[in-house]
């Protein structure tokens, strides 16, 4: 029962993440669109107001007229809408996620004895720092270099290397899928803590100057857009981590860090391309073609680096695919979680009737998505994944 209402949970959870991550990556998505594209006010009203841009749009069979105000507006709507708790839900609803999914059981989920041979309350202590102490690291390099020359130039750079060995620790310190999305977690934590700590406070500071008539301080700005600019960066990192752990082929792999490194960084600099488009078509910056290359490239790389090696496979011995090897291959490597004593998600694989009904889970679990076993806790070969895809081809045969 509790392996069916954790399932309920997760599937929940999942949903209701997805949501709010479309909702906060949406919103995110299209204010950095429009900060790109204002143009100045062509109305000499407007910028006797204050208005820094204005933009034209056509959307669902209506035209918008969206102005900014750099610094304050000649005075406060009654109804001002807020952009936070889009953050503050998927923030939430991941980490419930993240605590259904990997620190619920995590001596199944977060740790691999091969790596690192520590008790789950270890585990789930450590997992939990990478939230906090890179938050932390990153809010300090943003505030001692934030501001100065040159400062984005360091920020990226210093945040760059600070991811760089967070994913180096977590590929080696916890099982592939579960540091993938530790690192997409931290990354994830520091972004909507960017918008409790900086960007929200900055607003009702502004908001309370006013109010009380008192001159505002234009740093709020300046600083809510660099947190905000630093987060529209991060978005698509954070969302390959969480994707890959539904490919195997990446968090197995030997240097899975590097891989998780190449890819994130992909994401950043494809990021960086429809950024710095939006200006591109005002005139404001040179085509950022480059951008996109660069990451296109990184990804191509990393998939040619990452194929396996079909001659190597061709000239490996093959083995009998019959029932009796497979069942052998069973017993020794699965029947521990799927037999008469425990049957975890309600497969058992312990008889013959047993492994023709999940024939084809066993088959896509173990040897397409190579899931399975969890960690390769049991050691499987890739011969014996090799030997149980074969006997599935063959008709999954019980004699």
């Amino acid at each position: 029962m509790e392996s069916y209402l954790l399932d309920w949970a997760n599937l929940l959870l999942r949903w209701v993440h997805v949501i709010t991550a479309i909702a906060w990556v949406g919103s995110s998505f299209y204010f950095v669109f429009l900060d790109s594209s204002l143009t100045p006010p062509a109305d000499e009203g407007l910028r006797r107001e204050g208005a820094t841009g204005e933009l034209w749009a056509v959307h669902g069979g209506g035209f918008y007229h969206p102005v900014k105000y750099a610094v304050q507006p000649p005075q406060l709507p009654p109804h001002l809408h807020w952009f936070f708790w889009e953050s503050y839900s998927t923030w939430m609803s991941g980490f419930a996620l993240f605590t259904v999914s990997y620190l619920w059981n995590a001596s199944t989920y977060l740790v691999d004895k091969s790596l690192m041979n520590w008790s789950p309350g270890a585990a789930i202590a450590v997992a939990l720092s990478f939230l906090v102490v890179f938050w932390i690291l990153y809010d300090a390099i943003c505030q001692a270099f934030g501001q100065r020359k040159n400062g984005d130039a360091i920020v990226g750079g210093l945040v760059l290397l600070l991811v760089c060995v967070a994913a180096w620790l977590a590929c080696h310190w916890f099982a592939g899928r579960a540091a993938f999305l530790l690192v997409g977690a931290m990354i994830a934590t520091a972004m909507s803590a960017n918008v409790f700590f900086w960007i929200i406070p900055g607003q009702k500071k502004v908001i309370a100057s006013i109010k009380a008539g008192t001159p505002v301080d234009p740093i709020h700005g300046v600083r809510g857009k660099q947190r905000s600019v630093h987060n529209t960066y991060f978005t698509l990192p954070v969302l390959f981590a969480m994707l890959s752990n539904h490919y195997s082929f990446l968090t197995t792999s030997k240097l899975n860090w590097l891989v998780l490194i190449l890819m994130m960084f992909a994401g950043a600099a494809i990021r960086q391309f429809f950024v710095m488009r939006h200006g591109w078509k005002l005139g404001r910056n040179k085509h950022p073609a480059g951008y996109a290359l660069v990451g296109v490239a990184v990804i191509a790389a990393t998939i040619a680096w990452l194929a396996p090696d079909a001659g190597a496979l061709a000239k490996a011995p093959a083995a009998t695919a019959n029932f009796a090897s497979v069942q052998k291959v069973l017993e020794q490597r699965c029947s521990m979680c799927h037999g008469a004593q425990v049957q975890m998600k309600n497969v058992r694989l312990d008889t013959p009737e047993a492994v023709k009904q999940h024939a084809q889970a066993v088959y896509q679990q173990a040897v397409v998505a190579k899931t399975m076993p969890m960690n390769n806790a049991t050691q499987i070969t890739d011969a014996e994944r090799a030997l149980i895809g074969q006997w599935f081809l063959d008709g999954a045969k019980l004699n």
